[in-house]
């Protein structure tokens, strides 16, 4: 019976140091997240499932800076973030600038610092010109919230955004279909989550599922598994690219 009693113990033990381990991974070191828009097509698409390094970006410590990676969010980096207009919500976008630098766009071409982007990860759907979206900054139009007029108020210097400190402007590689710093404005340094690192599942189902979860999606992928599965995306690896 003391045999027996002893295994249980140890049963116990072995496992809630595995679900502790488990505990302190999925809230420390990394974090699973579904892109649930087409913002970020098609580097990342709807439905891929990301696991995220949230280690980077973390504050050093005085001890541990000289023996982990961390790092600032640098241009180019996709980053997974708080959003600030509802920090319930987590967003994904790439890092166009950071604090310091000067951005416009002219005719849907980036202006980094007076130079212009060649940008191979971006796409443009829509063939012709918004004035706010493709030429910006300019007077506000379409869906801008209050953050990104007073961003425009206090943050414009020679028709160009002036990233302030500690704050970063992100943008959607689908850049005509990409709710982005134009409309919300500037994200925080310490609303930023991590970078994504891996796709581990990637499934083809429209937006409307991933946000709400309906009873009929799951059926959907009991059902539609293997099929709908993108399967040339599984382990695919989520880089970002360095911007000058």
């Amino acid at each position: 019976m003391k045999r027996f009693a002893d295994s249980v113990r140890d049963f116990l033990n072995e496992w809630s140091l595995n679900i502790l381990i488990l505990l302190f991974g999925t809230t420390t070191l990394v974090q699973a997240f579904i892109v649930p828009t087409p913002s970020m097509d098609t580097t990342v698409m709807v439905g891929d499932h990301l696991l995220v390094d949230k280690l980077s970006y973390s504050a050093a410590g005085s001890f541990s800076r000289h023996f982990l990676p961390y790092t600032d969010p640098k241009r180019g980096d996709i980053i997974v973030f708080r959003y600030p207009i509802d920090i319930t919500q987590n967003y994904v976008k790439r890092v166009m600038g950071v604090p310091g630098d000067h951005i416009r766009i002219v005719d849907k071409v980036v202006y980094l610092n007076g130079a212009p982007l060649q940008e191979p990860y971006t796409q443009h759907v829509f063939p012709g010109l918004e004035p706010y979206r493709d030429n910006f900054p300019s007077a506000p139009a379409g869906p801008v919230y209050d953050r990104a007029k007073e961003m425009l108020e206090h943050n414009v210097a020679n028709g160009e955004i002036v990233v302030p400190p500690d704050n970063y402007f992100a943008m959607g590689d689908n850049r005509d279909n990409s709710l982005d710093s134009r409309y919300w404005g500037f994200v925080p340094r310490e609303n930023i989550i991590g970078k994504p690192l891996i796709i581990f599942w990637s499934y083809d189902a429209p937006t409307q599922d991933w946000l709400g979860y309906d009873p009929s999606h799951f059926l959907d992928v009991a059902r539609n598994f293997f099929g709908k599965t993108r399967w040339d995306r599984e382990l695919k690896l989520v880089r970002g690219r360095p911007v000058p």
